[in-house]
């Protein structure tokens, strides 16, 4: 393409390798569950607090990655901790306790913290201001790769290797592309003198006092915790005990699931660069695309009208729609601050979706669970329709702060 000649290259490929490892991370408990479950001997509630983990090591680091990817450059930052990822995979494969698990989460979780932040500040670095949706959208689709390699693909290895294996050997992706983003990524630091410290905490206090961040962030990190809660673990068991699909099966619409999410991360982003030039905001993008992700959500929870696969299909595409609001809110804030704007609502994502793996979980458990290991349909229709409550109630503040804003005016 005319704007990824090989200098771009050099600087969009080792990212994407970060973030579709990042995904891969994120989402691969949703096949290996049933293993998890066996092995380590864990109920649901656990299960949700084991993979949740990943999240809320995640959100720890948002704030300070902000300021040190300001600081720093992403390029060093996210090579350091990718060393981390890789330590966790190793722990998360050599234990053999619910805690041992949770520690290796924690350490991937962090390890991977700066895969797609790092790789937003990079952008701005490097490309002009009115590709920054396209770019982003080529990245985010990297992640629907690592979400797509996450599901058949590793159905294929666990056929040579156990759960185990499989993150020995994502252990090892994981240093090998903490060395590609060092050695291959152009160093490229802002124009401007880096903040001092003190300086650094009051940007990010103007990013959370900025009602234009506050207006869209409620929605933003309800819509994407949503998805994220729902494709990195719990699509899987949904489609075992309410669809009554096998693993082969689930592994299948998984991926169905991710090639859509991929389509949806790079069409969205060209369609929102198509209607800016046309006068529709970014924004308002990014807002119609989360409603409507939330009509397909109340559709699969009483499997209404379309098929079990394509109603996931549909959601895959209209689930990417949040992500949208971090270039929105770029363009709100001065370039200096670039990071520290998409870590602040990457930071309440990643806590929301922490808080809402889990809690399904703990719903689902209310209910009793099956000789056979299958969960009640009870709890998931009570979880499902709980997330999908919290979407609307985001909805509703975004419509009211539109409300207040015009009427300061």
């Amino acid at each position: 393409m005319s704007f990824f000649p090989p200098s771009a290259l050099r600087v969009f490929i080792p990212f994407a390798f970060g973030f579709f490892l990042s995904y891969l991370f994120r989402v691969v408990n949703a096949v290996i569950a049933p293993d998890l479950v066996a092995d380590l001997h864990i109920d649901p509630s656990q299960l949700g607090l084991l993979t949740a983990t990943y999240f809320i090591a995640f959100a720890s680091s948002q704030l300070p990655l902000g300021i040190f990817l300001d600081r720093f450059g992403p390029r060093k930052v996210e090579a350091f901790l990718l060393t981390f990822a890789g330590a966790g995979a190793i722990i998360f494969a050599r234990s053999h306790t619910l805690t041992g698990v949770i520690i290796g989460r924690a350490f991937i979780g962090f390890g991977v913290s700066a895969c797609l932040m790092a790789a937003f500040k990079s952008y701005v670095l490097f490309f002009p201001e009115k590709i920054w949706p396209r770019i982003n959208g080529f990245q985010m689709a990297a992640g629907g790769l690592g979400a797509l390699s996450a599901a058949t693909p590793v159905e294929w290895i666990l056929r040579l290797t156990d759960w185990r294996g499989l993150f020995l050997l994502l252990a090892l992706f994981s240093f090998a592309t903490a060395l590609a983003v060092l050695f291959i990524v152009p160093e490229k630091k802002s124009k401007a003198t880096p903040d001092r410290f003190s300086q650094q905490i009051k940007g990010i206090k103007q990013v959370f006092k900025s009602l234009d961040f506050w207006k869209i962030a409620p929605l933003t990190a309800m819509s994407q915790a949503g998805f994220l809660s729902l494709q990195g673990l719990w699509a899987g068991p949904w489609l075992r005990d309410i669809a009554g699909m096998q693993r082969p099966q689930i592994a299948s619409v998984l991926s169905w699931t991710a090639i859509s999410m991929i389509c949806g991360f790079i069409s969205l982003g060209f369609i929102a660069e198509k209607l800016a030039q046309r006068g529709v905001s970014i924004l308002v993008t990014a807002v119609t695309g989360m409603c409507i992700s939330m009509v397909i959500q109340f559709l699969i929870v009483f499997k209404l009208f379309l098929p079990i696969p394509l109603l996931w299909m549909i959601l895959g595409f209209f689930g990417t729609s949040g992500i949208l609001s971090y270039a929105s809110l770029t363009y709100s804030f001065p370039k200096a601050l670039s990071g520290r704007v998409t870590t602040s609502i990457n930071l309440l994502v990643f806590i929301t979706a922490f808080i809402l793996q889990w809690a399904i979980g703990i719903i689902i458990n209310q209910w009793e669970t099956t000789a056979a290991g299958h969960y009640h349909p009870s709890g998931y229709k009570a979880s499902f329709l709980a997330v999908l409550g919290l979407q609307a109630a985001g909805f509703a503040w975004y419509l009211f702060a539109l409300f207040k804003k015009k009427h300061q005016k």
